[in-house]
This record gives C-alpha cells, structure tokens and sequence, in this order.
C-alpha cells in the first residue's frame, strides 16, 4: 500500500475537534460518561432520538478524528474519510438543534420583560460561527486526503 504523509489539513483538523467537541459539550450538556445501549440491535433508535445521545455519539467520532490526526499515527485514507463522513453527517444539523433546545428551554416571559433593558446577546452567534469555521476545516481535511490519495486507498503517516 503507498504511504503518503497526512496533508497539513488533517493535522489542523485535530484543533478543529477539540473546539467542535467542546462546544457540543456545552450546548447539549453531555456527561463525561454516556452508556450505550447494546442489549438489542435496535436499542440506538430511542438514543439517537435524544439530542444529547446523538452529540456524545458524534463527540465518541471527534475523539477518533483527534486520535487520527495526529502524528505518529498511522491510518488510511479510507478510515480517515469515513470517520469524517460520519462527523459531517452528525454534525450538520447541530447548530440548529441547540438553539432549538435553547429556544425550548426558555422563559420567554422573562425574555421578553427584558428587551430594551439589557442589549442583545451576540455570544450564541460567535459559537455558531466558531462551529461552522471549524466543521469547514474538517471538511477541507477531507478534501486535502483525497487530493494526496489521488482517490486511492493508501496509507497515512
């Protein structure tokens, strides 16, 4: 199998999982321990349901993607575009589901009382954009595998 050294993307894309991690911790309040249900086959559904369960289950690939971006670790092509695909797919909607859930959660009432008397909050705004910055150099690092493979399944080092 053809070895090729992992493009400077991927490396990058070990930052880009840490703050993608770490902002599905704070917006979906994942525990730092999450138990899967594997007593039947389809014991996933009621779990991917559950915002929190489907963003621990995206955080549990962050953490692969982290492990695979580094140096010194060898991996393929194949591997390291899958583990994307699944991020990218888990992921897309994420922004979206947490201000829902914020927007759920809140006492308009009390909002509401409180416009002109504080200004408005632009912090959720910054931390979405942070988000779509960094699930763009995920995806540019996916981009950068398959530019060097040529499309091949090779081996990263």
């Amino acid at each position: 199998m053809l070895e090729i050294a992992k493009p400077r993307e991927l490396l990058a894309a070990r930052t880009s999982a840490e703050v993608l991690f770490g902002l599905l911790r704070a917006w979906f309040g994942v525990p730092a321990q999450v138990v899967i249900d594997l007593r039947a086959v389809d014991g996933v559904a009621a779990d991917l349901a559950d915002p929190r369960q489907a963003m621990a289950m995206a955080m549990r690939k962050l953490q692969s993607l982290h492990r695979l971006a580094s140096p010194g670790v060898r991996t393929t092509t194949d591997v390291v575009l899958t583990v994307i695909q699944d991020i990218d797919r888990s992921l897309s909607q994420a922004p979206l589901t947490h201000l829902r859930t914020e927007a759920a959660a809140a006492d308009w009432d009390a909002e509401l009382a409180a416009l002109g008397t504080v200004p408005p909050a632009t912090e959720g705004v910054d931390e979405v954009e942070r988000f779509r910055h960094h699930l763009a150099a995920v995806r540019a690092a996916a981009r950068a595998v398959l530019r060097a493979s040529d499309g091949q399944v090779c081996l990263l080092v």
